[in-house]
């Protein structure tokens, strides 16, 4: 139980990416867990290996419509969060950030119950403010591509601080700063994984812009640690609270060790910069550090190994089913 006492836990969006991670590592802690996701991104493969577990139940659901079930916590991390996913139906996008948190809130008024949201750094937009840190309010465009996901995700922080006030509901809200490992969607579009594959493939790997861009990048393991640390924290502490990675690293920096760590043939070749991609993002973590005594110990180059491994297998075993 590593101290926990065992409680029933609801996960939305938990066949994803972050999702599947954080069922897991519940699971390991004791406790049940209900899994609610709609498979628009999610893959049930992410979860298949948790599925013979008896305390681990499925439910096919959209959190735009409400759910009625009885658990003792929530973590809302239900949206599409790559921008090839959320550009594909901008406005579900925004209808899971509003509507889908109406709801999950709903139902943790209902059963007085702490909730925690999976927010994001996206609400920085194309910051001028570098690390960005909670207090920054950030510069986002409200009418352009990427909109329907920033602006979703404000405005979702901005009902769990709502209900926060006028409900006294207990709420944990997380900005989520670029993530990667094992599990992630192989064509969501994100830097790493679009990089992995295409060094494996000996494609030529696609850099946006100049590459002087700068990220920073968060092994899941930390990051679901993180989450779980911020759920367990004390019930004043509501957040917003960055969890990332503050080491920064430029995105041709992130190809060029990619390219050498897959021993891989590929090409470095430039395209236009997207509308409104930020050209800087990196978080200052001083606040989880000092409230949750928190922050990533997985340096970049040992969690890619460990991606490169899982891409590696996932594109044999593709192969050899054809």
């Amino acid at each position: 139980m590593n101290g926990y006492s065992s409680k029933r836990i609801l996960v939305t969006g938990g066949a994803g990416f972050l999702g599947s991670h954080l069922c897991e590592s519940l699971l390991s802690e004791g406790h049940e867990v209900i899994c609610a996701d709609n498979f628009y991104t999610g893959r049930r493969a992410n979860i298949a290996h948790l599925v013979s577990n008896p305390y681990f139940e499925i439910i096919r659901h959209d959190i735009c419509f409400p759910l009625y079930v009885e658990v003792d916590e929530i973590y809302n991390l239900a949206c599409p969060a790559s921008p090839i996913h959320y550009q594909f139906d901008p406005v579900q996008t925004t209808k899971t950030s509003v509507h889908g948190s109406i709801n999950m809130l709903g139902l943790a008024k209902r059963l007085k119950i702490k909730i925690l949201q999976a927010s994001t750094s996206e609400v920085y937009g194309d910051p001028t403010v570098h690390p960005q840190s909670e207090s920054y309010w950030g510069n986002v465009n409200p009418v352009g591509l990427r909109s329907c996901y920033d602006e979703g995700k404000r405005c979702a922080e901005t009902l769990f601080f709502d209900y926060h006030r006028q409900h006294k509901l207990k709420i944990k809200v997380a900005r989520i700063f670029n993530t990667y490992g094992p599990r992630m969607h192989p064509n969501d579009g994100r830097v790493v994984s679009n990089f992995i594959v295409q060094a494996l493939k000996g494609e030529d790997i696609t850099v946006y812009g100049d590459g002087k861009q700068t990220r920073s990048f968060c092994y899941v393991d930390d990051l679901i640690d993180g989450l779980v640390k911020l759920m367990n924290s004390l019930d004043d502490f509501t957040g917003p609270v960055n969890l990332g990675n503050p080491d920064e690293f430029s995105i041709l920096e992130l190809a060029q060790m990619i390219i050498k760590m897959t021993d891989s043939k590929s090409k470095i070749v430039f395209k236009p910069l997207p509308s409104d991609d930020p050209v800087q993002r990196c978080p200052d973590i001083n606040l989880a550090k000092e409230n949750l005594r928190w922050k990533p110990e997985v340096k970049l180059k040992d969690g890619l190994v460990k991606t490169i491994r899982f891409f590696d297998e996932l594109l044999n075993r593709k192969k050899h089913a054809i």
